[in-house]
């Protein structure tokens, strides 16, 4: 494969223009850059043919794995009958055949599609809807969001201000106003009912009710959550979570928006997590999975209820994005689609979470491995100082271990995952939706190796 590539221009080349996302470049002063070439189902390959297994499938996206010719073959078939056609008072077969396909997966009513080309623009798309919503209906002061504690909801300005994750936000402020926080689900750390899992859901849950209240329930539009809340580690919702909240949504006449631009398209085993968990939303966000990143594609799915005020007079939702619902991707995604039904991915997911679950929970035998948790295949591991206390590293601590050490130890041993350390230290695995044991097993033996080198420098 190293014949195929000038690896030396490569290396010029990104360091003097690329612009990596979310990357510190100062970094690659004295290191090269990783160049990954090629994809072949659960495995990845630099330019230099060093084989890694994609622990986090690409970024929780690449659900049917790497190399799928199918969806190359799709994607140059639409390519050739028709490249490009907007969705601004136009369609096209792929986004109707999709549109209709994604609606008859999702829960209740939610029958209305609206594309975007990735999850942060589906989240905008969201906010945006529910305001206007709410002025449609005579209810024009209902504008707020409600989210959780270090959850990611995306980049875009409204969306970031939804995120709560200060450092995140920090360098772009002031941002859109009105957004406010609540505790999220991680019962690692519960500051009440740590012990009562069903006690803490209902804890954490009326802390939503608690915040309406106070900003005044004529003023909040929606809250915002995740499935399986990503930043922070991987946070599943406690048994009765989302039916309390779903309470007092409904309660409060607030919008459930289930976030589920990681947790959609079995990442969670169904296709949607608000499936998975048993409850109902009136939006659902949703990107990654949908294409297994073959093409760009994002979606906000609405109810029928909120599309109702855009069905009559004038009035339309003044929205959209060029590259929205674009032909490539949606018939990329039907193909996709098409994979998931046919090998059965979501069944697969089922029947091997509880081996991909239990294989990582043998690394709780390390020192430094406080907590393994999440669900299907979407798992985060907490690195603690002290098991006994759960101390956490502070953050000269947590900055040695997780970028000084972990992050390239980890890369170089063979394992593409996330070291990451929004929230508390975690290690994050989300591989692609065709792991076996045989792909947990190579996981585990990498992790418990590097993590125990790692424990031993501190």
């Amino acid at each position: 494969m190293s014949e195929q590539w000038d690896d030396a221009h490569l290396q010029r080349a990104a360091k003097d223009h690329l612009w990596m996302h979310f990357t510190r470049h100062s970094t690659y002063d004295t290191a090269d850059v990783p160049v990954i070439a090629k994809g072949e189902g659960a495995y990845l390959f630099d330019t230099a043919g060093k084989r890694y297994l994609d622990g986090l499938a690409g970024l929780f996206v690449v659900q049917v794995g790497h190399g799928r010719e199918e969806l190359a073959e799709a994607a140059a078939k639409q390519a050739r009958e028709l490249s490009f056609m907007p969705l601004w008072s136009y369609a096209h077969p792929p986004a109707i055949q999709l549109a209709e396909r994604v609606a008859s997966y999702a829960p209740g009513d939610l029958n209305r599609v609206f594309f975007t080309t990735g999850g942060g623009e589906a989240v905008e798309s969201a906010w945006k809807l529910a305001k206007q919503y709410y002025k449609l209906t005579g209810k024009p002061t209902k504008h707020k969001v409600i989210s959780r504690h270090i959850a990611y909801h995306g980049t875009p300005q409204g969306a970031l201000s939804i995120t709560g994750i200060p450092d995140m936000k920090a360098p772009f402020e002031p941002l859109v106003p009105s957004t406010f926080r609540v505790p999220n689900t991680n019962i690692y750390r519960a500051p009440e009912h740590g012990d009562d899992p069903e006690a803490f859901g209902r804890w954490a849950a009326d802390r939503i009710a608690e915040a309406i209240e106070f900003e005044g329930p004529d003023t909040v539009a929606a809250v915002f959550l995740e499935p399986v809340q990503n930043a922070g580690g991987c946070f599943p919702p406690p048994p009765g979570y989302f039916q309390r909240v779903r309470e007092i949504c409904d309660e409060y006449d607030v919008l459930l928006v289930s976030d589920e631009v990681i947790c959609a398209f079995g990442r969670l085993g169904e296709m949607f997590g608000a499936v998975r968990y048993g409850y109902q939303p009136d939006i659902i966000t949703c990107a990654k999975g949908l294409t297994s990143g073959y093409a760009p594609l994002g979606a906000m799915i609405a109810s029928d209820r909120l599309m109702e005020p855009f069905l009559k007079g004038h009035t339309s939702f003044l929205h959209g994005y060029t590259f929205g619902g674009h032909p490539v991707s949606t018939a990329v995604a039907m193909a996709n689609l098409d994979i998931f039904e046919r090998e059965g991915i979501n069944e697969g997911v089922r029947a091997n979470e509880d081996g991909f679950r239990s294989t990582l929970e043998k690394l709780l035998d390390l020192d430094i491995v406080g907590d393994v948790r999440g669900d299907g295949f979407f798992y985060g591991i907490e690195l603690v100082k002290d098991k006994a206390t759960k101390e956490t590293f502070n953050e000269d601590e947590s900055e040695r271990l997780l970028r000084g050490f972990l992050s390239k130890a980890l890369y170089d041993a063979g394992l593409y995952c996330r070291a990451d350390d929004r929230g508390d230290p975690v290690v994050q695995l989300a591989p692609p939706l065709i792991c076996d044991q045989e792909h947990f097993d190579e996981m585990e033996s990498i992790l418990r190796s590097v993590i125990t080198q790692g424990q031993n420098l501190l």
